[in-house]
């Protein structure tokens, strides 16, 4: 289920944004006392930013915000997909599942919007992720040392769009 972060999130914070293997295809963690000095009770609460619960306990972070800038022109002005999830949680299904339910959400909030994901073409299985939710590639292109991957996923038009998974707390 993808809900509001809480405060009750923000240990599950520091370890995902401190852990070397979630970053290792994101420029690397952040260190975790700065972390800890600098999250806020309840971080990441701004629209388009949802924790992945489950039984009661986040797993991951699913981000939808604009982009305003952007290395790659094609993906300023679109929405971007962003995902993060805590090892325990990887080769799960859960990352695809939370990926649709919050598209469902934004289709339905934003009918007809497009989305772009960017990805290190490294990262396998970001890769058959991205596929997966139905984004096409765009542009391949080198940053942070590595090549990169943009996709995009065409607008969905029509209003609300059944998600399989679950957005509670959130408005549209």
């Amino acid at each position: 289920m993808l809900r509001v972060p809480e405060a009750r999130d923000r240990a599950a914070f520091v370890e995902l944004l401190a852990s070397p293997e979630v970053h290792a295809h994101l420029g690397g963690p952040r260190p975790r006392a700065d972390l800890e000095r600098e999250l806020p009770e309840v971080p990441e609460r701004w629209p388009g930013s949802f924790v992945v619960d489950l039984d009661g306990a986040m797993i991951g972070q699913i981000l939808l915000r604009r982009v305003t800038q952007h290395l790659r022109p094609a993906a300023v002005g679109k929405a971007d997909l962003g995902y993060l999830f805590l090892p325990r949680a990887w080769r799960c299904g859960y990352a695809a599942e939370a990926c649709e339910a919050a598209l469902g959400w934004f289709d339905g909030a934003l009918p007809g919007e497009p989305v772009v994901l960017a990805t290190q073409t490294a990262n396998a299985a970001s890769m058959r992720l991205a596929a997966k939710l139905g984004f096409s590639e765009v542009e391949r292109f080198h940053a942070w040392e590595a090549e990169q991957w943009l996709g995009l996923r065409s607008p969905v038009r029509g209003g609300p769009q059944p998600a399989r998974g679950r957005v509670s707390g959130v408005g549209s």
